[in-house]
């Protein structure tokens, strides 16, 4: 494949080329990958450069040990957010082409800058489209809580205020929420992918594939202008002329390049982010409901495990871990691919095991397990790091740093730290006071029965996003050491309370490994929450278990 690319660059007198991890519709999770196919990398986020005598593959923190394992013979791996490919002082002047389909402004200024000369121009890969189409279904209000006109009248207001014509919704995930519809598209989000024009006055502009349509979802749509997934240009073209809102983050050059060609863009904000942050008292209700079947899963899981006496593999755990959950009703699939790393393959931050780095798990492994589910009706997400033996004094501590940084999370104060920054800088304390860190931000966002990761908010470094009642994040702090283990403890939070008195609450149900603890390291406080905690999670699944499970699981309150 590298080959065909550099003979690409050769015939359109190109310096090299740019490959994205996106698809046309930017969504983290998509069955097409063409980073993976040119540089064997599978993770979720990065990109490629690819020059006449020189391959980079970008990564961020999560991914260096996975990409240097997966793609580092072919490719110099660059830690983003540290390095850009207009650090590299090789590129100047370059001549770089780029899929204009593929890429946002936001994306190539910030990669770019004025270093380089870039050629839009279309590399053409192979890749199988399925011709049975899912078919789109609709969500009631009583599961989300809200109607979608009611949303499309909150989405109309913003426009009136900020004197928008027309808003161009380029990101699925908010068409789906807007329109409370979703579909199959995705491997482990249950999202149709489709984009919406609305206008100030009159219907909406769906781009969707029509074969997704059965009859009835037809009718919920009747006043809707349905359209092929290509005719924005035919829509455009029609429209009266006014001032467009796109998105800066998911709205690609090429379709910039054509709301431009006739409209003023004024603003560069999809409103629909903040709107679908907010969670209704529904959606909470829904997803304590999936996060209760969660929790019983992962439970009966970990007794298993601690319990079991036969050799398992990485992939046996995946599979075990997945038969668990495959035991609810209302279970659907996965939220992301499961991670499952013991020992070294711990300490990659978002590992993925196949058949060369399948580990058998010994007694004294430490086993990180990071996993989610899709329920009706909600999205869940939790790590648990865990050990069926023993394990050594530096572990424990490490293990406990972790958990006090956890801990530091879901007790602090939102009306002192109102922003996910301040939030991240907190946790961080008792792990950087012995001198260890995490690559990788405390929490991300998490949708309703959507995408497991989900913006704007997040507990994170450099996000400034105000949290506000009804969000729900993760709790993930962590500390990997390379090619030894890797530890990482997260639950699924929400905000509750107040105005002037918001506090975060627990999603997720299920123990936290006493034996990794030295609780010599925890103070009064944090023994209280632990044992607060574990006596919440034994109160409300307990009566869902056996009980020898009930008896293993009483025995983590003290």
């Amino acid at each position: 494949m590298i080959k065909k690319i550099r003979n690409f660059i050769i015939k359109n007198n190109l310096d090299g080329y740019i490959i994205p991890k996106n698809d046309n519709y930017f969504t983290e999770y998509s069955n097409i990958n063409n980073l993976a196919k040119v540089t064997n990398f599978t993770g979720s986020a990065g990109f490629a450069l690819i020059l006449k005598k020189k391959n980079y593959l970008f990564v961020d923190g999560r991914y260096t040990l996975q990409a240097k394992k997966q793609s580092g013979k072919k490719f110099k791996i660059m830690e983003i957010p540290n390095i850009f490919p207009k650090d590299l002082f090789i590129i100047e002047n370059y001549k770089i082409g780029f899929n204009p389909k593929l890429f946002t402004d936001l994306m190539l200024k910030r990669y770019f800058g004025n270093k380089t000369k870039l050629i839009p121009v279309e590399f053409l890969f192979k890749n199988k489209i399925k011709k049975n189409a899912s078919k789109v279904f609709q969500l009631n209000k009583y599961i989300v809580g809200e109607s979608s006109s009611s949303k499309i009248n909150k989405v109309k207001k913003y426009m009136k205020r900020f004197k928008i014509n027309y808003l161009y919704i380029s990101a699925s995930e908010n068409v789906n929420w807007l329109l409370n519809i979703r579909g199959k598209d995705l491997p482990n989000s249950p999202l149709v992918n489709c984009k919406l024009i609305i206008p100030e006055n009159g219907k909406q502009y769906l781009f969707i594939n029509q074969n997704k349509i059965s009859n009835l979802i037809r009718k919920y749509f009747k006043n809707i202008n349905l359209c092929q997934e290509e005719d924005l240009l035919k829509v455009i073209s029609k429209l009266n002329s006014g001032s467009f809102c796109i998105d800066k983050t998911t709205c690609s050059l090429f379709e910039e390049g054509i709301i431009n060609s006739k409209f003023f863009i004024t603003h560069n904000k999809d409103p629909i982010y903040d709107l679908k942050s907010i969670k209704n008292k529904i959606e909470i209700k829904n997803t304590i409901k999936a996060h209760i079947e969660d929790g019983i899963a992962v439970t009966k899981f970990l007794h298993w495990f601690k319990n079991n006496n036969k050799k398992v593999t990485e992939k046996t755990i995946e599979n075990k871990l997945q038969n668990f959950r495959k035991k609810s009703n209302n279970y659907l699939f996965p939220s992301f691919d499961t991670i499952a790393g013991s020992g070294p393959n711990g300490a990659i931050i978002h590992y993925k095991s196949n058949n060369k780095t399948n580990r058998i798990i010994k007694k004294n492994d430490i086993l990180l397990i990071d996993s989610g589910g899709q329920y009706k009706w909600g999205t869940t997400d939790i790590t648990r790091t865990i050990c069926a033996g023993e394990v050594n004094n530096k572990i424990k501590d490490n293990f406990t740093r972790v958990l006090k940084a956890h801990i530091a999370v879901i007790k602090c104060t939102l009306k002192k730290k109102f922003h996910g920054n301040l939030i991240d800088s907190l946790a961080r304390k008792s792990l950087q006071n012995a001198g260890l860190d995490y690559a990788h931000g405390t929490g991300h966002g998490v949708g309703f029965f959507l995408n497991v990761h989900e913006g704007p908010q997040a507990i994170s470094k450099y996000n400034k996003v105000k949290i506000k009642k009804g969000m729900i994040l993760s709790n993930e702090p962590g500390y990997y050491l390379k090619n030894k283990y890797g530890i990482r403890i997260e639950n699924l939070i929400y905000v509750d309370g107040a105005k002037n008195n918001l506090f975060f609450k627990n999603l997720t149900y299920a123990p936290i490994d006493h034996n990794l603890i030295n609780f010599k390291l925890l103070n009064k406080k944090e023994r209280n929450y632990l044992f607060e905690y574990h006596l919440d999670v034994y109160s409300t699944i307990s009566k869902y278990l056996t009980e020898t499970e009930r008896k293993w699981l009483i025995t983590l309150i003290k």
